[in-house]
């Protein structure tokens, strides 16, 4: 900018030949320049009281929009401010082996209550007892008129019916918040495995969706970890064939009169619980509460098949002779003497109703289900290496199964393992196991003598597990099991084109109190593989205290309850499962051949 002089000397000059006063002249200047710095200076002025007129509309612009947008929502429950993360109400699904859905989330909401909002109190509660009958009217209409109460939950979820039925009570203290829920939509079928879901940390607008039982709570963060990405968690279970084994196992459990029942089918080289049952059970969308007091084997949440620890009787029989047979003290063909007596720790091991088998091989041992014979032959193995036996098959903890309730599922072993102990034990009493323990010590059997782990992920191959017997000692221990089926006890338990191999198990129910057992109640169970040539499965069915009716006396032995039972389920289920029956038609003879 170009400043002009206050004493311009042209100017001096020109006024002193005029004989003007040249002070007049700087004192014009002077004015001029303050005249021009006042007006540079408003303007300046000027343009900040516009900028910060415009800032300032504009912040109050933008408090006016959400200061409307406030007041054109719904009023919430002020809430404590929390440090912690934000609710996360998303969560993973669960499908089966197919990729067919067994739990997913569904869109609903909760009511919820401002009772200092309300116009009529007494007449919204009335409203509200109609629509949820399970409701406590006058209590609810209490709260409603409590001059404290300013916020209070309602229901934590609605069916859209119930929605609309409270909608339109128009009462304007009844408001809904959004959220999403877990949803079973296969109703009762898994019940036991999927377990349940409930809400944990809950606000107006959204609910923390978590795991309550079953493998929903054992893999509960990784359902909720969002770095999964929408992923679903993959189990072994085959929907088809799990609805099939519960439809045979309860007409079967309902036919035998038991009061509860359980079932596993297992893949032998993978471990992959392909179906797993435990009756009575439940719907997880309406999940019961626990018992509070009585046995809780009673309730139907309990899971038979991996929390019942029971003495599983006779089917323990050919882990003697397998081991016996793995250590060479015996084979197939070796005659054991089971004449009483015979007297062990000051106990007589009797038979089954007295029998007296006389000298018979090992095979006939099992085919018959001598208590002597393979008593003899635990004796000969000793208890020492009986218990490291059974160890490696996994009868000492409980199973690895990921489901919560497997780790209440520990066998009950006795506190001094000794040699009567060891007889006992290789008939299956005085040692309590649950069914998927015996699903996998029969599956090392059917598998050639690998040990397994039970699993309800599906895998991708067969599982590296560690020998505990040979092949050879396998293969005769499959034999025997056939037999058992066609010379056996278990003869109603062959399945056309199928080829089953298998064990009954008849122990009796041991009371709860006093000790000792009952004289009419029992544990019946077969335990069974198939194709028995080349096995793929293992099925286990236990019933709890069945008896079979139809002729003039009762009859409770596996033989007659649990192994049709079974009979029916892999008839049923073989064919879902892929497996296609081998008939053996024999020589036709006499055909003769037509040409046309």
């Amino acid at each position: 900018m170009m400043r002009t002089p206050l004493r311009p000397l042209a100017r001096i000059l020109e006024a002193r030949q005029k004989g003007e006063n040249p002070d007049a002249i700087e004192k014009e200047n002077r004015r001029l320049r303050h005249e021009q710095m006042r007006d540079r200076t408003r303007l300046q002025s000027e343009g900040r009281l516009l900028v910060l007129g415009v800032m300032f509309f504009c912040a109050f612009g933008v408090i006016g929009a959400r200061m409307g947008a406030i007041a054109a929502t719904e009023p919430v429950e002020p809430r404590a401010a929390s440090t912690g993360a934000s609710i996360v109400a998303s969560r993973a699904d669960i499908v089966d082996r197919r990729g067919r859905v067994l739990a997913t989330n569904m869109d609903t909401h909760s009511l919820y209550a401002h009772p200092q909002q309300m116009i009529e109190p007494d007449r919204t509660a009335k409203e509200l007892g109609k629509i949820f009958p399970d409701m406590d009217v006058e209590a609810m209409a209490r709260r409603f008129n409590d001059p404290k109460k300013k916020f209070m939950w309602v229901r934590k979820k609605l069916s859209p019916e119930q929605m609309q039925a409270v909608h339109d009570i128009g009462e304007p203290g009844l408001l809904f918040g959004p959220r999403e829920m877990r949803l079973y939509p296969n109703g009762a079928i898994a019940a036991h495995v999927l377990g349940g879901a409930g809400f944990g940390r809950e606000g107006v607008h959204s609910a923390e969706v978590i795991g309550t039982a079953g493998i929903e709570k054992f893999f509960d963060e990784e359902l909720r970890n969002p770095a999964r990405e929408g992923a679903p968690l993959e189990l072994s279970l085959d929907l088809s064939v799990q609805a099939a084994s519960e439809d045979v196992l309860y007409a079967g459990m309902k036919l035998l009169n038991a009061k509860g029942a359980a079932s596993v089918l297992m893949d032998v080289h993978t471990g992959e619980v392909i179906s797993i049952v435990s009756l009575p059970d439940f719907d997880p969308n309406d999940r019961p509460n626990p018992l509070v007091e009585g046995n809780p084997s009673d309730s139907p949440l309990f899971n038979r098949a991996v929390q019942g620890v029971y003495e599983l009787g006779s089917t323990f029989k050919i882990f003697a002779a397998a081991q016996a047979m793995d250590l060479g003290l015996v084979n197939p063909n070796t005659v054991i003497d089971t004449r009483p007596p015979m007297k062990v720790g000051g106990h007589q091991i009797g038979e089954f109703k007295k029998k007296n088998y006389g000298q018979i091989s090992v095979s006939e041992i099992i085919i018959k289900s001598s208590n002597r014979g393979t008593g003899k032959m635990a004796l000969a193995i000793g208890p020492k290496r009986q218990q490291e036996f059974l160890r490696s098959l996994g009868f000492f903890d409980p199973t690895p199964a990921e489901i919560v309730e497997a780790k209440g599922g520990k066998p009950l072993l006795p506190k001094r393992w000794t040699d009567l102990s060891a007889v006992t034990i290789s008939y299956g009493h005085g040692i309590s196991t649950t069914p998927l323990h015996l699903a996998a010590g029969y599956a090392a059997i059917a598998n050639g003598g690998i040990a397994v782990k039970p699993t309800l992920l599906k895998q991708n191959g067969a599982q590296d597990g560690p020998r505990v017997m040979s092949e050879q000692v396998a293969a005769a221990s499959r034999l025997m099991l056939r037999q058992v089926v066609t010379e056996g006890t278990a003869s109603f338990g062959e399945v056309p084109g199928y080829h089953v191999g298998g064990k009954t198990g008849t122990a009796d129910k041991p009371k709860e109190r006093g000790g000792g057992y009952y004289d009419d109640k029992v544990i019946a169970t077969f335990a069974t593989l198939f194709p028995a040539h080349d096995p793929k499965y293992v099925l286990i069915v236990t019933l709890d205290e069945p008896v079979e009716t139809s002729g003039e006396k009762p009859r409770r032995t596996a033989g007659w309850t649990a192994v049709p039972v079974a009979a029916e389920m892999i008839g049923r289920v073989a064919p879902l499962l892929g497996l296609r029956p081998e008939y053996n038609t024999g020589q036709l003879e006499s055909v003769v051949r037509i040409k046309q």
